[in-house]
């Protein structure tokens, strides 16, 4: 019965726009989270398992920033550079030492993190649902596009996080910054080697993966529900995208993540109780077919 209404709405241009727009916008905001993941063991050769709880708490203070502020703008800046210096303290005093050091390591260092933040949320704002609500600044008619629906506030999400992922690219790609972080992540001990502070660049980078993390837990706070541990959810579907993109690779985060916004959107009136499981297929069919991922450098 779903598979045929999944056939009967790509047969459709209405359905398949309201869709699609939907699907790109989850992927914007999932690529925000897997590109800092993704930043972050490019360079720092660190499997960040607590990036979840970053997005997490940008939630929160997004919601702390809105209710004292009543600005969206106010609250998403707060919940991205909130979380951008709690990541700074996170990698100065606790994960810079393990640098380096083997998986189990970094998985017991990064967990223990995780139930911190996790622990400090119910206390500060306690172990209840919450909920931002879309601003009503933002609660506009939506776009009527070829008979399909798409949300005022889903294009500005969409536009938003566009416009984060291209700054993040023209910053790699064209910056001093940018090529001194690439070139980081290949060589380190040269980069060491021609006077720059790897130290001070480890740090800010680890920062810059948390700020994305973060503004994308408040991006999504008036859409999704606030709640301690939903930070899990979102990390497991961005280690999917960072594997099936390719470990290191943003560009290949980017593509993973719109592929599986579209298996969202589209699973959802497809297959809305194999959604989870079709994302573990898709990942399972790349390594097959490519294990070091769509963008991914296979190794020597």
């Amino acid at each position: 019965m779903e598979l045929n209404e999944l056939l009967d709405c790509v047969s459709t241009l209405s359905c398949v726009v309201t869709q699609v727009s939907a699907g790109l916008t989850i992927g914007m905001l999932l690529f925000l989270v897997a590109s800092g993941l993704t930043l972050i063991f490019g360079v720092l050769g660190l499997v960040n398992f607590a990036h979840g709880s970053f997005y997490m708490v940008g939630a929160y203070l997004a919601l702390a920033g809105y209710g004292a502020t009543g600005s969206f703008i106010v609250a998403v800046a707060f919940g991205a550079l909130g979380v951008a210096v709690l990541g700074l303290l996170c990698e100065r005093l606790l994960l810079s030492r393990i640098y380096g050091a083997d998986v189990l390591m970094q998985l017991l260092v990064c967990y223990a993190i995780v139930l911190i933040l996790d622990d400090v949320v119910k206390i500060v704002w306690g172990a209840d649902f919450l909920s931002m609500g879309v601003p009503d600044s933002l609660r506009q008619p939506p776009f009527i596009v070829a008979g399909g629906i798409i949300p005022y506030f889903y294009a500005i999400l969409f536009l938003v996080t566009a416009a984060i992922a291209l700054l993040l690219a023209w910053g790699m790609g064209r910056t001093r910054f940018g090529r001194t972080v690439r070139a980081a992540a290949v060589n380190p001990a040269m980069v060491a080697a021609l006077g720059v502070n790897t130290t001070a660049l480890y740090a800010v980078v680890f920062a810059i993966g948390a700020m994305l993390a973060g503004a994308a837990g408040a991006l999504s706070a008036p859409i999704r529900s606030v709640v301690p541990g939903a930070g899990v959810s979102i990390l497991i579907e961005s280690f999917i995208v960072t594997v099936i993109g390719g470990m290191g690779s943003i560009g290949g985060a980017l593509a993973a993540s719109l592929i599986i916004g579209l298996t969202r959107s589209f699973g959802s009136i497809g297959f809305p109780l194999f959604v989870e499981g079709m994302m573990f297929v898709i990942m399972a069919l790349v390594l097959l077919l490519k294990p070091s991922g769509l963008a991914g450098r296979r190794g020597a």
